[in-house]
């Protein structure tokens, strides 16, 4: 029986990304097959989606880096066929299919049971950005970093990443400054919990190695110049966490920051991450993610127009978190 997935094939022009009706022989090898219900659209699926990156990385493949579902089947010892499941990184989308097809089959070692409270439309309205941003805040917390050492910066505010690490960070009592480059989202960012409003192109120009100390922590889902200007700019023995590259991937600064005033850049990776602070972040999430605050910041789309929000994430054109209602 077939089903519907977005599916990327390489040919002699390049590569040829569009829906296809596909059968259970393409899905690849696990243990568990899963009814995907929603997945999400993050800033490496509208890279994927393009057809004109590297995040694919065998050919054909499914994309799609996330999913939600429910276990049609399971060889698998810790699920059973009824499970509701979330699946993010593991190489979804990028060496594995992934979770823009309405079947998923993956090994269970790469699943998490439904996390309570949320939905399944609800994990995915968090995805993979919502869960990065717990991840870097987690990361502050464990640098000891706390909010009465100062405030803490977040850039890329009105995206994926940028939306919940601001209320993640309101939550836990932090003065939050949102960098963007949308001024008209102000009212949306304060909402959330920022206190503080800057400009994005007041850190993505060249920085000097060293600027005036405004802030103590940070979440950076940009890089390249923005980052730097982060770190030249964090006081002394802060840190900034790195979960992104939307302004590129170069990081054209000075180790200033570094030998000068101590300050740690903290790398941030979803993508294989171990078990136990993926639950970690997963908690972080249940407990401080304010359930009426995600619904603001989220939209639902169906499947059928994951192109169009894949377009609109990559021109900056997204606010918040995408939900895509896939079966």
């Amino acid at each position: 029986m077939s089903f519907k997935a977005v599916r990327v094939e390489k040919t002699e022009a390049g590569q040829h990304v569009a829906f296809a009706e596909v059968g259970e022989s393409e899905l690849m090898d696990g243990d568990v097959t899963v009814r995907v219900t929603h997945s999400t659209v993050n800033y490496k699926d509208g890279l994927a989606l393009s057809g004109k990156s590297a995040i694919p990385r065998r050919f054909p493949l499914l994309l799609g880096i996330d999913f939600a579902g429910v276990v049609e089947t399971s060889e698998h010892a810790g699920f059973k066929a009824g499970d509701a499941v979330v699946a993010n990184g593991f190489g979804l989308g990028e060496t594995h299919s992934g979770g823009y097809a309405e079947k998923a089959r993956v090994k269970g070692d790469w699943l998490v049971k439904l996390p309570p409270p949320f939905t399944a439309a609800e994990t995915m309205a968090i995805g993979t950005a919502g869960y990065t941003a717990a991840l870097a805040v987690d990361a502050l917390d464990a640098a000891g970093l706390t909010p009465d050492m100062g405030p803490a910066v977040v850039t890329g505010a009105a995206g994926g990443v940028g939306s919940i690490a601001i209320a993640l960070l309101a939550k836990a009592g932090w003065s939050v400054i949102a960098s963007t480059g949308r001024p008209a989202e102000a009212d949306y960012l304060k909402s959330l919990g920022a206190a503080e409003i800057i400009e994005r192109a007041s850190l993505s120009g060249p920085g000097k190695p060293l600027g005036k100390e405004r802030w103590i922590a940070g979440v950076d889902s940009v890089g390249s110049h923005t980052l730097v200007n982060l770190l030249s700019q964090t006081r002394y023995r802060g840190a900034i966490a790195a979960c992104g590259l939307a302004g590129g991937m170069d990081l054209p600064g000075s180790v200033a920051p570094f030998l000068l005033r101590g300050v740690r850049l903290i790398g941030i990776d979803s993508v294989q991450c171990p078990m136990a602070p993926r639950l970690a972040a997963w908690s972080r999430l249940a407990r401080d993610l304010d359930r009426g605050l995600l619904a603001k910041m989220t939209t639902t789309e169906p499947f059928a127009r994951v192109f169009e929000v894949g377009e609109a994430i990559l021109k900056g054109q997204v606010r918040g978190r995408v939900v895509v209602q896939i079966s």
